[in-house]
């Protein structure tokens, strides 16, 4: 069968630090007509289940545990039987969403998660948070970076648990390295590519993005 990515888009709050922002999501769906997982339930785990269509979902992975990305992960996976996944260095906040139901697995630099065929590596690129991942699919031409790294930039680094050094240095040797054609999807907004974003890397760290 062949290996598609569908994308979700849905709607929520992001908090953090005392505020709230209104956002939408990149719910990312990588599987074949039987079986898929989930990068990022955001907001809906009921619009990500339909979007699922009956296929057997293996796993729900989360490339950071800001609530936006994670709120209707445990939901999910209780209607689904799938584990959640995140990296331990997230579980700081993780706890502020979800402080009475921990990730089932933890994701670690190297790992490779198994779907439909095709192997997704687990980069892990601190910097919006601690223990952000990007999942770089080879067989697909396509990393998706979270927030990570957004058309036009690096994911904002002004809030608790980020740091701007930290994600330069991640995109520049996690990311910047692979193949320039690769697809970057991205956890809000529209898709980039590796090849248009690495000659703007001295632009972002100069004006501190």
């Amino acid at each position: 069968m062949v290996t598609r990515i569908d994308r979700l888009v849905t709607s929520g709050t992001f908090a953090l630090d005392g505020g709230e922002w209104n956002v939408d999501n990149n719910v990312w769906i990588v599987g074949d007509d039987t079986e898929a997982v989930v990068i990022d339930a955001a907001h809906d785990a009921d619009a990500i289940e339909a979007a699922l269509g009956g296929r057997r979902l293996r796993a729900i992975i989360s490339t950071h545990a800001h609530n936006d990305h994670v709120d209707n992960a445990p939901a999910l996976a209780e209607a689904t039987a799938a584990p959640i996944l995140l990296h331990r260095d997230d579980l700081p906040l993780w706890q502020q969403t979800h402080p009475d139901r921990l990730p089932d697995d933890h994701l670690e630099d190297g790992r490779t998660v198994e779907i439909a065929g095709v192997s997704l590596h687990v980069l892990h690129t601190p910097g919006h948070t601690p223990g952000s991942v990007c999942l770089y699919a080879p067989a697909l031409n396509t990393v998706f970076t979270g927030d990570t790294l957004f058309q036009g930039g690096p994911g904002a680094t002004g809030r608790s648990f980020s740091h701007f050094p930290t994600i330069i240095d991640s995109i520049r040797h996690k990311l910047l390295t692979l193949p320039p054609d690769t697809v970057v999807r991205t956890g809000h907004g529209d898709t980039t590519t590796i090849g248009d974003e690495s000659p703007h890397l001295d632009d972002w760290i100069t004006r501190g993005h």
